[in-house]
């Protein structure tokens, strides 16, 4: 089918030559980044032919003895400028997500592995502008096959160069880490293992038209950031143009069934777009060389110390067959959220609400707006009449966690619980003064003095902040809690596609119910994983409104909506 393509920012500087040339130890970039801790030789810029004939250029670090000692490389693909070039930086973060400038080096790929922190543990770094980003040609693609296709090539590319030892990884975080699902699809014979660290799987579903909802804006805005010479795939068009399933949406999902490799997979419960994806790897990959790590912000994590050395044990294990026992390593350590009190880590063999038996809180709406495990307690009237409770549905969202037009219910804890995994709100509804409806969800913790709270995902001090009124209101920075989203017309489910803990949505232009002005339907919203942790006495609190509930990932997005 056609794809529709869009202009791209074309730079209007020439292309660097490839050179190559050895930085010394205490070499550094620029002043205030962190300092080689030992000598690198840069490869900067060299071309490298893809099937087809399109070139694309690559950074490369590497141990300044590599060509006599080969050494594995860990491949960065993602479109954000190779070594820090591009237009989204860290420095655009607010408050560079706690990450100070000191810990990176600057020759770093936006959310990639830096070459200072790796060469110096033995391991080639290669920084490559994906196809039609930066200086790489062809036009910009994302996701599927086509970069799955581009990413086999690459690794070959890379497993053929004499200074490599023949072993190669694909790592990275959110774009960086969803390509590296699509490229294991493809079983380049030498890529030894992946790293996707907050990698959504299915564009459709979990991004542009989560809950078949329009939810774009993300997306959009990333896309104008992108620098190349060409034109670039729009995603948001395509959305746009045909919001159903079809040929392109398709391949637009990840087949994990068919990943092969070892697996080393974060995720964090932050993120608007990656949540589900990370979960769905980690159950669907069919071997058991895989593992689990719910984690802080992945912009943190990549220079953080324990993840850093937990990551290395993982490479060293699979690139350099370290007899290190990683493989005893716990499969998941599921990180759960407390809010006002200390995060809590569980080290566990399998995702505990994928297994029989798991314990369940089945929770009853009331008329008080209280929720009870009774259902005796269900929203009726003293006279026995069910109850109609209501919100205004058009109030715009200004996802700063102050909007109006919300309803909310509360069930207090009587005993300490750790609630984890997915949840599901079945509730009647209508519209009064429209066809069809949205709804949006979201699930909150109020502490035992009915307080709402957020959770501070990287520590004042880390931030370089005072308080938390100085922290931004970004979901990269404070979590509020998990949502689920639902267009009604749209509440039909795949059964291929779900799974007795999740129900996938089937995008089926044929299977649209619409749903007329004044009709009750029953609705189905899922709400993605959760972590929190809740001592007797305080409340889980479910808000439900017709507007986007979450923070915006940057307040970037909020001037896309107006705000």
């Amino acid at each position: 089918m056609q794809v529709l393509q869009r202009d791209i920012h074309r730079p209007l500087f020439p292309i660097d030559e490839p050179s190559t040339v050895d930085l010394p130890a205490g070499h550094v970039k620029q002043p205030g980044h962190r300092p080689l801790s030992t000598a690198v030789r840069f490869d900067h810029n060299h071309a490298f032919p893809m099937r087809d004939g399109v070139r694309l250029r690559a950074d490369v670090f590497r141990p300044v003895d590599s060509d006599a000692v080969p050494v594995p490389a860990i491949v960065a693909w993602g479109p954000y400028g190779k070594t820090s070039t591009g237009a989204l930086v860290i420095d655009k973060v607010p408050l560079r997500s706690g990450v100070a400038k000191s810990r990176l080096s600057g020759y770093d790929s936006f959310e990639g592995p830096d070459p200072a922190e790796w060469v110096a543990r033995g391991y080639a770094v290669v920084n490559v502008d994906s196809r039609g980003s930066g200086d790489s040609e062809g036009d910009l693609r994302i996701w599927g096959t086509p970069e799955g296709q581009g990413g086999h090539d690459f690794v070959e590319q890379i497993a053929a160069q004499p200074w490599c030892s023949g072993r190669v990884a694909l790592a990275g975080n959110s774009w960086l880490a969803i390509v590296q699902w699509f490229g294991a699809l493809e079983h380049p014979p030498h890529l030894t293992c992946i790293a996707p660290m907050e990698g959504l799987s299915d564009a459709l579903r979990e991004n542009v038209g989560r809950g078949g909802i329009d939810s774009s804006v993300f997306f959009r805005m990333i896309a104008s950031t992108l620098t190349g010479r060409a034109e670039q795939e729009d995603l948001a068009k395509m959305f746009e143009t045909d919001p159903y399933r079809n040929e392109y949406w398709d391949d637009k999902r990840v087949d994990f069934g068919q990943i092969q490799v070892p697996a080393y997979i974060v995720a964090s419960y932050s993120t608007g777009l990656h949540n589900p994806g990370s979960f769905r790897a980690f159950h669907e990959i069919p071997h058991n060389k895989k593992w689990y790590l719910g984690t802080l912000p992945h912009e943190y994590d990549l220079v953080s110390d324990e993840p850093v050395q937990d990551i290395a044990r993982f490479f060293d294990f699979y690139m350099k067959d370290a007899q290190n026992g990683w493989e005893e390593t716990s499969p998941v350590r599921l990180s759960l959220l407390g809010y006002n009190l200390p995060r809590e880590v569980k080290a566990l063999q399998a995702l505990p609400w994928t297994q029989p038996g798991c314990a369940k809180l089945k929770l009853h709406l009331n008329a008080d707006q209280s929720m009870r495990e009774s259902h005796a307690a269900a929203a009726t009237t003293t006279t026995g009449n069910a109850t109609t409770l209501s919100y205004q549905a058009d109030v715009p969202a200004r996802q700063a966690d102050s909007d109006a037009g919300e309803l909310l219910f509360r069930y207090t804890f009587p005993r300490k619980t750790l609630l984890a995994g997915p949840s599901k709100l079945v509730v009647h509804m209508s519209a009064e003064v429209q066809d069809d409806l949205d709804v949006y969800v979201q699930l909150r913790k109020a502490d035992a003095h009915g307080n709402i709270l957020r959770y501070l995902n990287v520590a004042l001090a880390d931030l370089g902040v005072a308080s938390e009124s100085d922290v931004p209101l970004t979901n990269t920075l404070q979590h509020l809690g998990p949502t689920g989203q639902l267009r009604a017309s749209m509440r039909a489910v795949d059964p291929e596609l779900s799974t007795p803990y999740w129900q996938t949505l089937s995008h089926d232009r044929a299977l649209v119910q619409p749903v007329a002005r004044g009709e009750v339907v029953r609705l189905e919203v899922y709400i993605w994983p959760a972590g929190m942790v809740f001592e007797a006495g305080e409340s889980l609190v479910l808000k439900m409104a017709g507007h986007d509930t979450a923070l915006a990932e940057l307040s970037t997005c909020r001037a896309l909506l107006g705000w």
